[in-house]
């Protein structure tokens, strides 16, 4: 067993603290204890239908409108890291269960937020009558769809993708499921999980004005919050306030990297799988600050021998010599079961859907929408290559100095989380006013907030490369094309193919705000599926919109199918270390 494997599993939980900084940290506890109790009691205030929750363009408003949002948004990043840690460990493991999972998720993030939202406001709203908490929940969970598919695609990659060496060494450890992911997978998965984070919460700041400005039984709700604020400002036309709007998103990521995400990603450097540490480890001054406090180690100390303890009580019973440690095969005729059962399934969908459009659209509206989806496809398949040329080597650069890492994480952040619909306006008026093709100059649209899946990622996947693996390259003198198709993309690969599947989903998503564009008066159409899906919504006419919501999931299944999955496969059977 080799030096860095001996390491990476004995590397402690919790650093042990250096000096009593408690009464310091007092101040910061409790101000962040009084903004969480306020902003949640605000969220569980009574509510009837038809009241008009009162909403304000002053900027005096920005703090606790910015408060209001980061707290749904937080919320639904935990519920997403939780969805990601059970998907992960089901599709990973299990291969009756990937088998429903995978294609399952594909066709969860092909729906549109706004199908979301329509199908489960009402239900939420049902649970908790009389309250805000209903409007609030609905809120929260459209956040939560667009954050908590790629960091589930992010796990589980990173699950498929554990080194041989680790693999082998927790089966001579004798480690159960409960321990191999604690110990294992998900310390050698945090790094990337970390950064796809960073992403699914800046992500998250694209549909903000959709999920808090709702509209159900006729009746227009918006939540108190800077999706709100923008979509106000929008409707008012004004630039100032959203100007303001833009500022005030620029101070919450600025706040909560420094808060959140680079005290974790300093944190996490010490899972990384080499033998040499880098000279240049990320640094977070407020970890630097929480390793000081007494307090805060008695906690987290507290918590690591929670952890262990778990560790031990849900150990192996047995050794490896005993017949109980023997792998025992599948029943053939329970996987026959399984996939009959799953035939029964789509045959059963298929046929409904088969009269459903023999019924409803005909035939010929059927053969349109796939020509359109064509069309979409066409887009997203040239744009993600575009994109994964420019974001490559841009996030491999960044990935391999983590001094300048550091200093680009919040830039990166912001531009990820930069609302591409502000950016609407403008595009509709340079096309009037150049009388240029919306077929061409609407398609960037689609692809403007979900290029940052694929830097993100291979960001991550940079910088969790080895450092031995970086001194080898140098010392063969490997240089130009030949580094970068011996180390480079080996390195990187199944990190890029985890952000490509993730922006091309998104993409999907987009085409249909990027594909119909409204500003005022004037509405500009770019022929493809989304659209398609975004006019008919707009007609109200139900049953295009469900024929253009299945054929998109048709196509992203499809291209998942075909593409992304035998690139995942190539990802773990060669190109990775």
């Amino acid at each position: 067993m080799s030096k860095n494997t001996r390491e990476f599993f004995a590397r402690p939980a919790v650093e042990a603290g250096i000096n009593r900084w408690d009464w310091a940290m007092l101040p910061l506890v409790l101000a962040a204890l009084v903004l969480l109790g306020y902003g949640a009691a605000q969220m569980a205030r009574p509510f009837e239908m038809g009241d008009v929750l009162p909403l304000s363009l002053d900027p005096i408003q920005l703090p606790y409108y910015l408060l209001r949002t980061t707290l749904r948004m937080f919320m639904a990043l935990a519920a997403a890291l939780v969805f990601s840690g059970v998907f992960a460990v089901l599709a990973a493991k299990y291969r009756a269960a990937e088998r429903v999972l995978v294609p399952l998720l594909d066709i969860l993030q092909s729906i549109p937020i706004l199908g979301f939202l329509s199908i489960t406001v009402t239900g939420f709203i049902a649970l908790f009558p009389g309250n805000l908490l209903g409007v609030e929940c609905a809120a929260i969970f459209a956040i939560f769809t667009s954050q908590a598919w790629n960091m589930a695609f992010s796990l589980y990659q990173s699950l498929r993708n554990v080194p041989s060496e680790l693999q082998e060494a927790a089966r001579v450890f004798q480690l159960s499921g409960w321990q191999r992911f604690w110990r294992l997978e998900l310390p050698f998965a945090m790094p990337g999980l970390l950064w796809n984070m960073m992403m699914s919460m800046s992500g998250g700041w694209f549909f903000v004005v959709a999920s808090e400005a709702i509209t159900v039984s006729d009746q227009s709700i918006k939540l108190p919050g800077v999706g709100s604020y923008i979509a106000l400002a929008i409707e008012a036309r004004d630039l100032s306030a959203i100007g303001w709007a833009i500022g005030a998103m620029l101070v919450g990521i600025l706040l909560y990297d420094q808060l959140f995400f680079r005290p974790l990603v300093a944190w996490a450097d010490k899972f990384r799988f080499e033998e040499n540490s880098t000279d240049q480890a990320p640094q977070s001054w407020l970890l630097s600050w929480l390793r000081r406090t007494q307090g805060v180690q008695a906690v987290a100390g507290w918590a690591g021998r929670q952890l262990q303890r778990s560790l031990t009580l849900f150990r192996r019973r047995h050794d490896g010599t005993s017949a109980r440690a023997r792998p025992v095969p599948p029943s053939p005729l329970a996987r026959r079961a399984w996939d009959a059962l799953l035939l029964a399934a789509v045959l059963l969908a298929l046929w409904r859907l088969l009269r459903f459009v023999h019924a409803e659209v005909g035939w010929a509206e059927v053969g349109h929408v796939f020509l359109l989806g064509g069309y979409t496809l066409a887009r997203v398949l040239v744009l993600i290559a575009l994109a994964a040329l420019v974001w490559v080597p841009l996030g491999v650069w960044i990935g391999l100095n983590p001094r300048w890492a550091g200093r680009l994480q919040a830039v990166a952040q912001f531009l990820a989380a930069f609302p591409a619909n502000l950016l609407f306006p403008l595009v509709v008026l340079g096309i009037v006013h150049w009388h240029l093709d919306p077929d061409w100059w609407l398609s960037p649209l689609m692809i403007f907030g979900t290029q940052w899946y694929i830097l993100f990622n291979v960001i991550a996947g940079a910088s969790s490369i080895p450092g031995e693996l970086r001194f080898a390259a140098q010392n063969l003198g490997l240089r130009g094309w030949l580094r970068w198709r011996r180390f480079l993309l080996p390195a990187v690969f199944p990190s890029f193919v985890t952000g490509a599947i993730t922006a091309s989903g998104g993409s999907w998503n987009a085409s249909i705000v990027a594909e119909y564009v409204s500003w005022g008066d004037t509405t500009l159409r770019a022929q493809g599926l989304g659209s398609y899906i975004a006019e008919m919504t707009a007609r109200g006419d139900f049953p295009r919109i469900a024929l253009g919501i299945g054929v998109m999931c048709v196509f992203v299944m499809g291209l998942n199918h075909f593409v992304w999955r035998r690139l995942y496969r190539l990802a773990g059977e060669r190109l990775h270390f």
